[in-house]
């Protein structure tokens, strides 16, 4: 990890996330750590500007959960949850479910140009490479 990558980690977490109800205060630096890799993928915003708020609700129960609420300027307020009765892995959880969406707004805001190019679907397949299948029938 390059010095650079290992700062804007620390700035990240020192102002965009904050730990609320339901963690104990020595809870936080493990929170902390949990969700610093979300730093690359929240890194064209100021981290001045990105707001995470991380809850836990039913500590300690089957049915434990964790909300990651997401304000981002200029875009709907993203909210991810998991349930998992332990704590690391519903925080890994929510984290990989922000990222999805964070991913899937940012496809949804490419130009449509660039999604064609970026990849072939099942639906839209690439027709210019050359079919490998009329290919084997001759």
């Amino acid at each position: 990890m390059s010095k650079s990558d290992n700062n804007q980690r620390n700035v990240f977490r020192e102002n965009a996330i904050h730990v609320g109800a339901g963690f104990v205060a020595k809870e936080r630096p493990h929170v902390l750590q949990a969700l610093s890799t979300l730093a690359p993928h929240l890194g064209r915003w100021d981290p001045s500007e990105v707001d995470i708020d991380i809850t836990l609700q039913d500590r300690g129960g089957k049915e434990q959960r964790v909300t990651l609420r997401t304000t981002l300027p200029g875009r709907p307020q993203l909210v991810a949850v998991a349930d998992n009765p332990d704590l690391t892995r519903a925080l890994c959880d929510a984290k990989r479910e922000l990222i999805r969406q964070l991913e899937h707004q940012k496809s949804t805001r490419e130009p449509m140009k660039s999604r064609r190019l970026r990849s072939a679907t099942i639906r839209h397949p690439d027709t210019s490479a050359p079919s490998e299948i009329a290919e084997l029938a001759v």
